[in-house]
Parts: C-alpha cells; structure tokens; sequence
C-alpha cells in the first residue's frame, strides 16, 4: 500500500499494490516425490477442433527431441488421449503411498486420463463441473509425476468451469489455441485468448487444424471449408498462425490405432520453438547474475 491510499480509495485506484492482490488459495501442488518444469495447456474456443491431436503431436515432438513429457487429459468427459496413445485402465497403477501412477506410452509420454479410472472406456462421466474440477486438481496433485520436463494439458472446449480451474490451480505458462477455417472462427478465437488474457496467461499462437486436403492425384490443397482467414483473425489479436494441419486419412487411423507418436512431427516446428522460446526467455530472466 503507498504513502497516499487509504482504504475508501481503493475502489477507484489503478495501483496493482500488494495490499490489492487476493492470496493464491487455488493453486495445487505437487506431491513428494513429483516434477513438473513446465506446463502448457492446448485450448480452444469450441469442440471437435483436434485439440487432442495438437496436444498429442506437440508430447510426440517434445518426446523426440529426448525430454521427459506427459499429457494431462483435462477433457473428462471427453477424453481420447489415452486411445491416441494405446494406453488403457490396465495401465494405470498406484505407487506404495497410494498415488496414481502414470502409465507410458510406447513413445515415453506420461499419460492421465479420466478413461483411465473408468470400467468401460466407453461409459459416461456423468459428474458436475465442481468435481470434474477436483478431479483435475488430483489428477495434477494425487499423482507421481516423475521428472518431466513439460507437460501438456488438453483441454475441454470452451471457456466454463474447467478451463477456469486449470487456470488458476495449475501453473500454465503458456496456451496454444487451435481452430478450424470456418468464418465462425474469429468469435472462438476471441473468446478463448480474452479468457487467457484475462487469465494473464500468454497465448503463444494458433494452430488451424482441418486446413485443407491434399488432392492425391495433383497435389493441389483444397480448402474444403472455403478459404481461410486464420493469417488475418491471428493478426488481429497480435498473434501468430504456428502450424495448418490437413485432412488426413493416414493421421486419423494413426490417432485410432494408438499410433500418434509414429506420426511425422515437423508440422508443429513453429509450436514447438514458441514454447522452447518462452523457456529460453524465462530461464535468462531468473538465472544467478554472472560473477
């Protein structure tokens, strides 16, 4: 508090002092034993996007570059992470002080999934969002996560009770947005980058999934969904387009068999360097003064 505040003054002061800052009471924690560097959350502003393959194609990539990843599937009632990656309830396992244990895919990503706690992976969860919300903060708190290196957080659609606790309870450093071409496109996009910003959350980029297709006789892209306006809506909020993933046959069977991580990674070198970037930029912010 400065010199010249007093209490009745505060509903009209700017000042961001400490006497205006509420305590992070959200935040969870890790438990004994647990590591986690980083942690990026792939969101977007509606369903059916691809952000589960986004999410997955960024693990796989970060996973060949020879670090520790894992995926937090935060789209519980939805979730299709542990199908990308061949891994099933058979899997999932506690440690001795009775904290879930990730299972490994054959790739090396750490995966948790709430199809990982269900009989069937087909059965419903049928869960409010107060305890989609908790499960969230126990999947990231109750769990041994052993020495990763970035974990990747995939998101349900929109901008309601999940995204919100992920926000404030775990701590993201960064949001890749995905999108497709529709026009519908840029009032998505808005609502989910003004959620994080409001979240003081950066968003690093877009990546636009269902781009275009190949035609297999003359190699011409086709937009199927007409032209995309992804390089302007990007522009408009200050950001960059990151990657244009097509309509493939061969990426969805990939997807379905368990096989995302035998995908070809180098679409996403843009998203990658944007995170690896946002790394490099904090580490010489709070790296020891040279003596």
């Amino acid at each position: 508090m400065s010199e010249q505040c007093t209490p009745s003054a505060c509903s009209t002061c700017g000042s961001n002092c400490a006497s205006r800052q509420a305590p992070n009471d959200f935040m969870a924690h890790l438990a004994k034993g647990s590591s986690v560097k980083h942690v990026y959350a792939v969101m977007s502003g509606k369903g059916g996007v691809g952000k589960s393959l986004v999410t997955s194609l960024l693990a796989s990539a970060f996973s060949k570059k020879g670090n520790r990843v894992a995926v937090l599937d935060a789209d519980v009632t939805g979730p299709s992470i542990p199908r990308a990656f061949a891994i099933d309830k058979n899997d999932l396992y506690l440690s001795e002080s009775g904290l879930m244990v990730p299972p490994v895919s054959r790739g090396g990503v750490h995966v948790l999934s709430s199809n990982l706690l269900l009989q069937h992976e087909d059965d419903p969860v049928l869960w409010r969002g107060s305890l989609i919300a908790s499960a969230i903060k126990q999947f990231y708190s109750e769990s041994l996560w052993d020495d990763i290196d970035y974990m990747f957080v995939d998101m349900p659609p929109g901008t309601g009770d999940v995204p919100l606790t992920v926000f404030q309870s775990l701590p993201v450093e960064g949001i890749i947005m995905v999108t497709s071409p529709q026009d519908l496109v840029s009032m998505i996009v808005g609502k989910a980058v003004n959620m994080a910003r409001k979240m003081n959350i950066p968003v690093l980029g877009i990546v636009e999934n269902m781009s275009y297709v190949v035609c297999p006789d003359c190699g011409r892209h086709i937009n199927v969904f007409g032209e995309s306006h992804i390089e302007d809506v990007a522009a408009s909020y200050g950001l960059s387009v990151l990657a244009k993933l097509p309509i493939d046959p061969e990426i969805s069977a990939a997807v379905d068999d368990g096989l995302v991580e035998t995908l070809n990674t180098s679409c996403m070198d843009k998203a990658v360097a944007a995170i690896e970037a946002i790394d490099s930029f904090t580490k010489d912010c709070f790296k020891a003064p040279e003596e």
